[in-house]
């Protein structure tokens, strides 16, 4: 069985039963941005699905027996008027639909635009292929939620574990950059989880070592300070987040793998607009969502009454969360942050990534992670879920000197690819 989440961007299906040849591509953009395109020719639909036509052809179908099935380009979350003027998965949309035409294969099913994800499945045994909301995909019975007292939130965050005072340590290090590389070796090899978790991100496929690192002595010098301090925040607040399906997530880690998301796209939104430091934004953007952490254990078993009510197609579950809790995971992860001493800009845009414009301390930092969320949301929307408000989306752009008209060039860095690296 394939399968692929969907939210802005754009799912195709082609198979040729006969041939029992098939496959599901997954398009991120209409085409590509700049002159050379920055991520993989399958990212885009104008590159993506001629290459996947014709590699399908070259193992075996026949162009003329393909058929498509077709999900996703939906305006996720509470949608403004800028959205449907960007409406990226509608142009990838519009691009797709272009390709399958001038191939002649016909779109047997499709389910594209609208305002929900959906799910996509190739049944590789039977070759018919299935769409479905993706709020649907795990649904099950919902029970009725019983608002925490004040005295219960309190007490839960007094119970989360705090980020390990070794990755607090060689944190520290990497920022002030005066450190050698015995230094950083001598407190990562005192934490075994930590180290593990190190040398298994090296060997991944996606670092491309060309041998087997085993020590943390290789790790640092492959890696180097800047990815070794994502990868050691990354390692130390995964624990954090519930690995399992349900309440906030869509799917095992997801939780995690949305927070993973929003770091790497803070980190290059901070580039991008030359707003703060690379490395802070990418740990706001990894820790944003750690209140939910807290508020998780209130809808594993009621989110099907809490986040498919008619009202969740219209607010931002900011709203939602007040209106069910008195309480929402802004103000809970600010709890966190205050528990845990970090610098008051963390702090901040933890409590004000919704917001971002009532930030006072470090305002762009918040915004960088309002907008990385926003597009993690639109383009991972598989994981997690999540409503953001786009209201102000244009104001809290100019912000951070960010035009509409840039938001696909940023798409098209982001290194989605990095997301469940960890995993």
């Amino acid at each position: 069985m394939l399968y692929a989440v969907l939210g802005t961007c754009v799912g195709v299906a082609l198979y040729d039963r006969l041939a029992r040849t098939g496959g599901i591509i997954h398009l991120l953009l209409p085409e590509p941005t700049g002159i050379t395109p920055c991520g993989p020719p399958a990212t885009y639909a104008s590159l993506g699905l001629p290459f996947f036509i014709e590699a399908l052809c070259r193992e075996g179908a026949v162009m003329e027996r393909l058929e498509a099935v077709v999900a996703g380009g939906a305006l996720l979350g509470p949608v403004s008027q800028q959205d449907i003027d960007l409406d990226l998965g509608g142009r990838t949309t519009e691009i797709v639909f272009e390709v399958l035409g001038r191939y002649r294969i016909p779109i047997v099913k499709s389910e594209t635009g609208g305002f929900t994800g959906a799910t996509l499945e190739l049944n590789t045994r039977s070759w018919e292929a299935s769409l479905r909301p993706v709020f649907l995909a795990a649904s099950r019975p919902a029970t009725k939620i019983t608002p925490p007292t004040s005295a219960d939130i309190d007490a839960m965050v007094e119970n989360v574990r705090p980020i390990p005072q070794i990755a607090l340590k060689v944190i520290r290090l990497l920022r002030e950059g005066d450190y050698t590389l015995k230094d950083l070796s001598t407190e990562l090899m005192s934490d075994q989880v930590l180290s593990a978790k190190i040398i298994r991100f090296c060997n991944s496929v996606m670092m491309g070592a060309k041998k087997t690192i085993d020590s943390i002595d290789q790790a640092i010098l492959l890696l180097g300070g800047g990815n070794l301090l994502e990868i050691v925040v990354s390692a130390a607040v995964e624990t954090f987040f519930l690995q399992k399906e349900g309440g906030y997530s869509l799917m095992r880690g997801g939780l995690f793998q949305h927070a993973v998301g929003v770091a790497n796209a803070a980190r290059v939104i901070s580039s991008f607009t030359g707003k703060g430091n690379g490395g802070t934004a990418y740990t706001a953007g990894l820790l944003h969502d750690i209140g939910k952490v807290v508020l998780d254990q209130y809808f594993m078993n009621s989110f099907s009454l809490f986040y498919q009510n008619p009202r969740g197609d219209q607010q931002d579950f900011v709203k939602l969360e007040r209106a069910e809790l008195k309480i929402d995971h802004l103000m809970v992860g600010r709890r966190l942050a205050s528990r845990w001493q970090l610098p008051e800009n963390l702090a901040e845009a933890i409590e004000f990534h919704h917001y971002p414009e009532r930030a006072e301390i470090d305002r762009d930092l918040a915004h960088i992670v309002y907008l990385a969320d926003l597009l993690t949301s639109w383009y991972l929307a598989g994981l997690e879920r999540e409503r953001i408000n786009t209201e102000s989306l244009k104001s809290r752009l100019q912000q951070i000197n960010l035009t509409p008209e840039q938001i696909p060039a940023i798409v098209d860095l982001i290194p989605w690819q990095r997301i469940g690296a960890f995993n």
